[in-house]
């Protein structure tokens, strides 16, 4: 039956389980990024680094719409979670239904708001005379289809929710496969340029929707009705205390981007707010292992506590602390030892270049590897950040999982970017990272240890 799919989550080796679980949340991640890479570096290199710094700009309101589906996703799921480690079909599929309805809603109001809002948006998001043009142009096209990415982000997660992360794997695949597809087709060989780069990327959004579509229809044990969809005061209550976890820390990374976009522009130019738009994408994608397992020990750890099976939490808690650990020190060494590589991806070389494309593209070279460093400097240390603020969400514990969540952006890196930059510059941003890294770690994991030794000491059930 289907159902025994969820209830492996309590009875398979925690090793084994996370290793099912985060192996397909990294590969699809890592396409996803791949897919953010492939973009990026055919911007930079077919249109230019102001395409890259368009872009970037653009990013924090997508990014919050779409992040409208996650925070549903990730709160609803903990929530549907443990209606399955407790056997409550029932309460799982009002919980999907109402997700559905919350996400519809919110993101299509946001979208509509944010066309109406377009030039003043994104002036505030950072954009100067230089590229705001281009900007808005992505800007524009994107929004069109942005309620489908918010669906996405949300169902998604309910699928790992269910114990089927191969299919959460492959929503994530098929659409950056498309929109690398589609770039190279609408930019490269068609030359529509930005308007190119931003309908390839509607395009893979509708890719993704129609998949998950599909599984719902033909795959899922969630089987709803219409009554589903109705608001339930106590379920939207439940899911909107988690979602907002989620969605407070997506806000703040949004905040946190707008904010970074126009300190880069104060106090240095627009191929200062260029070689962010490369180093955050090189953050997603060399962490892309790292926050798979992160994905995958969720629904591991809310189904447990769920299932009072308090040992296997404490075992998923370590194991994904020593796994993610191990991961994230190799991913360290290597941006450490070849970041002028990684840069070189994402601009063009040809002799054919205009003079001013190409003093652009020598100017990202230079700048941008010793940034990459900094903002990797902490790698090894964040895994117990990212697994300690997931604990208290997993388990439905919503104030400290808002305020572990916020630590690193909202609590330690904003503030530095205030405090520093008028005293070192563009540097000043970059040294912001790692300090905030080292910062949060050592909040979360100090708050982490109390709650597992308070939490997680009572005995398991007796067997029956």
């Amino acid at each position: 039956m289907a159902v025994s799919k969820s209830e492996t989550l309590g009875t398979k080796p925690i090793g084994t389980l996370l290793i099912e679980q985060a192996v397909p949340a990294s590969i699809g991640i890592l396409v996803m990024s791949l897919n953010m890479i492939v973009d990026t570096v055919f911007l930079g290199r077919w249109i230019g680094p102001l395409a890259i710094s368009a872009i970037t700009v653009v990013i924090p309101v997508t990014f919050f719409i779409g992040a409208i589906g996650l925070a549903i996703g990730i709160g609803g799921s903990s929530v549907l979670s443990r209606a399955l480690g407790s056997g409550d079909q029932d309460k799982a599929l009002r919980v999907f239904g109402n997700q559905i309805t919350l996400t519809l809603l919110i993101s299509g109001s946001l979208a509509i708001a944010g066309l109406v809002f377009q030039d003043n948006l994104i002036r505030f998001f950072g954009a100067d005379d230089s590229f705001q043009d281009m900007a808005l142009t992505y800007y524009r096209i994107v929004l069109y289809g942005i309620v489908m990415l918010s669906l996405c982000m949300m169902g998604n997660n309910v699928i790992r929710a269910e114990g089927k992360p191969r299919f959460a794997m492959i929503a994530m695949i098929l659409p950056a496969i498309g929109n690398i597809l589609m770039d190279y087709i609408l930019i490269n060989r068609l030359g529509y340029g930005m308007e190119g780069a931003a309908w390839a990327t509607f395009i893979s959004y509708g890719i993704c929707f129609g998949f998950i579509a599909w599984f719902f229809v033909y795959k899922s044990e969630l089987r709803l009705v219409f009554e589903c969809f109705k608001l339930k005061p106590i379920v939207v209550k439940e899911i909107s205390g988690l979602s907002f976890v989620t969605l407070a820390r997506q806000a703040t990374i949004s905040v946190l981007t707008i904010l970074l976009n126009n300190v880069l522009v104060r106090t240095g130019d627009a191929l200062d707010v260029a070689s962010y738009g490369i180093i955050s994408r090189m953050l997603m994608f060399a962490l892309f292992p790292v926050i798979g397992i992160n994905q995958g020990f969720m629904p591991i750890a809310g189904f447990n506590y769920g299932a009072e099976k308090y040992k296997r939490v404490r075992e998923v808690i370590n194991t994904s602390i020593k796994y993610g650990g191990i991961l994230a020190i190799c991913i360290f060494a290597v941006i450490m030892a070849f970041p002028e590589f990684f840069v070189s991806i994402f601009v063009s070389n040809k002799p054919s270049l205009n003079p001013k494309t190409a003093a652009d593209n020598a100017e990202i070279l230079k700048r941008t590897p010793n940034a990459l460093r900094w903002v990797f400097l902490a790698t090894p240390v964040i895994v117990v950040q990212l697994v300690g603020s997931s604990y208290f969400q997993a388990i439905g514990k919503v104030v400290p999982a808002l305020l572990l969540s916020l630590t690193k952006q909202g609590f330690f890196l904003i503030p530095l970017l205030f405090i520093l930059p008028p005293f070192f510059g563009v540097f000043g941003v970059w040294i912001s990272f790692p300090i905030a890294d080292v910062l949060s770690t050592l909040v979360t994991g100090y708050y982490l240890h109390k709650a597992v030794k308070r939490d997680l000491r009572v005995a398991e059930p007796l067997a029956v």
